[in-house]
C-alpha cells in the first residue's frame, strides 16, 4: 500500500496541463495565460491630460488668457495654443499642439466664456500631462506565459486590443455518485436509503478549486448501469466516482473501470480516512481522463479530494501541482493518536485568545494572515468518516503521522485549511 507522498507523486506525474485554447477575453478571467503578449499599441496613444483644467504654454507668464476651445475626452483639438491663449480641457483628452502643461481648474478663475485668469502662472513643463507611450510602447512585453489572468490583467489586455487570448482551459470535471442506497436530494427516504450528499459536495469543491464541474445521475450497484455512466464521464478531463471502491461484494467500480480499459495507477493508500482511494488514467481519443475513485463516506471523500484532486485540478489548469497549503498550530489539548496510517482529522483552528463552542470558525484567508504563534487547533470529536455534521464544524484537517503516539498540549501540528 502506498504512502500519501508516494500516491501524490503518481498523481502529479499524470496530471499535466491541458492543451492551450484560444478564447474570447471575456471568458479568460481566472485562467492561466499560455502565450507571451507584447503590445501592438502605445499607451496612452497620445499625450493626454491627467486633470480637468487649461492646457497652456509653460513659458507664457500672462495670467489672463483667451480660451480657444473646450476639449472633452474622445474629441480632438482643432486649434494650437499660442502665447496669451489656453484651451479648456477635460481629464483624458488629448493635449493640443503648442501646449506643454495643464493648470488645474481649481487654480483658475473663469471670467467669461472667452477668458480665464490663471492663479498659477508658472507651471512646469509636462505638469499634469501623461505623454504618449509612457505606460507601454509598441513591442513592449505586457504579460508572460504562466500569468494568472486577474481583473487587472484582463484590463490591460483589453487596453491593447487583445480580444482573443491563448489560455490553459478550465478543467472539466464530472462527479458520479454510486450506490443503490442513494437517492437525490429532493426525494423522500425509504428504509435503508440515504440522500446523495457527496455529489453536491464534490461539485462545489471542484468548482471552488477552479474547475467547471457537473454531476452525473446516481449509478446504482448494477454493472451495466455503472459501466454506462462511467463511459459518460470519459468526456471530461477528471472523473470523480464516489463510493464502490472498497473490498465488498457491491464495490463494483474497480472491476468496471478495468473492463472499460482504464489503466489503474494505484488502489489504496495508508491514509485515515480515505484508505480505499483508487486512481487511474483513460486515454479517450485526444483526451486524457484522470479518474479518481473516492471512498463513499463523506469525510473520506472530502479528505481525498483536498489531498489529491485539488492539486490535480491546479496542475491541469497550468498552475502547477502544489501540495495542499497548511498552517502550523499548537494543539490545545492532549490527543492519543492510534497510528497505523497517516491521518487527516477534522479540526478547528482558532486564534489563541478565542474560547468556547459559540466562537465563529475563522475562514482560511483570515487564518493565513494571522501570526502562526497565535494559532491553536482543537481535534473535533467525530464519529467516523460518515460524520458530516462534525465536518461542517471544522475549518481544517489536522495531520498526524502513521506512528501511534500521545500528543501533548502545545505540540505543533500541520493543519490543512478547508
Amino acid at each position: 500500500m502506498l504512502t500519501v507522498d508516494e500516491a501524490l507523486e503518481l498523481v502529479a506525474r499524470n496530471a499535466q496541463p491541458l492543451a492551450p485554447r484560444r478564447v474570447p477575453l471575456g471568458d479568460a478571467a481566472g485562467l492561466v495565460l499560455a502565450e507571451d503578449v507584447t503590445s501592438e499599441v502605445n499607451s496612452p496613444p497620445y499625450d493626454k491630460t491627467l486633470m480637468d483644467g487649461y492646457a497652456v504654454r509653460s513659458a507664457d507668464r500672462d495670467p489672463v488668457r483667451q480660451v480657444l476651445e473646450e476639449i472633452g475626452a474622445g474629441t480632438v483639438p482643432r486649434r494650437a495654443v499660442t502665447p496669451g491663449t489656453a484651451t479648456r480641457i477635460m481629464t483624458g483628452a488629448p493635449i493640443p499642439e503648442g501646449a506643454d502643461a495643464v493648470v488645474p481648474v481649481e487654480q483658475t478663475e473663469r471670467r467669461d466664456d472667452q477668458t480665464v485668469r490663471l492663479l498659477q502662472i508658472d507651471p512646469t513643463p509636462g505638469q499634469h500631462i501623461l505623454r504618449l507611450g509612457t505606460s507601454l510602447r509598441v513591442g513592449d512585453a505586457v504579460l508572460c506565459q504562466g500569468a494568472v489572468l486577474r481583473p487587472i490583467e484582463i484590463g490591460i489586455l483589453a487596453e491593447i486590443g487583445r480580444g482573443m487570448v491563448s489560455v490553459v482551459p478550465r478543467p472539466q470535471v464530472a462527479v458520479l455518485p454510486t450506490g443503490s442506497e442513494l437517492v437525490p436530494i429532493g426525494e423522500s427516504l425509504a428504509n435503508g436509503q440515504i440522500r446523495n450528499s457527496n455529489g453536491p459536495m464534490l461539485v462545489a469543491a471542484a468548482n471552488g478549486a477552479g474547475a467547471a464541474a457537473s454531476e452525473l445521475s446516481i449509478a446504482h450497484d448494477d454493472r451495466v448501469e455503472l459501466s454506462r455512466k462511467i463511459e459518460q464521464g470519459f468526456a471530461v478531463d477528471i472523473l470523480l466516482l464516489s463510493g464502490g471502491v472498497s473490498a465488498g461484494d457491491f464495490d463494483l467500480v474497480p472491476g468496471e473501470l478495468a473492463a472499460l480499459g482504464v489503466q489503474r495507477v494505484f488502489h489504496k493508500v495508508t491514509l485515515r480516512p480515505g484508505k480505499p482511494l483508487w486512481f487511474g488514467v483513460k486515454n479517450n481519443g485526444p483526451r486524457r481522463v484522470l479518474i479518481f475513485g473516492l471512498p463513499g463516506n463523506p469525510v473520506s471523500s472530502l479528505v481525498c479530494f483536498e489531498l489529491f484532486v485539488r492539486p490535480a485540478i491546479a496542475s491541469l489548469s497550468g498552475r502547477g501541482f502544489n501540495h495542499p497549503p497548511t498552517v502550523r498550530a499548537r494543539l490545545s489539548h492532549r490527543y492519543d493518536h492510534s497510528g497505523g496510517r497517516e491521518a487527516y482529522l477534522p479540526s478547528r483552528v482558532r486564534v489563541a485568545s478565542t474560547r468556547g463552542e459559540s466562537d465563529p470558525c475563522p475562514l482560511r484567508e483570515q487564518l493565513w494572515a494571522v501570526d502562526p504563534d497565535a494559532l491553536e487547533v482543537d481535534i473535533l470529536p467525530w464519529q467516523g468518516s460518515a460524520d458530516v455534521a462534525t465536518l461542517a464544524r471544522a475549518n481544517g484537517l489536522a495531520r498526524f503521522p502513521a506512528e501511534k503516539r500521545r500528543f501533548e498540549p502545545g505540540t505543533r501540528l500541520e493543519v490543512l485549511l478547508l
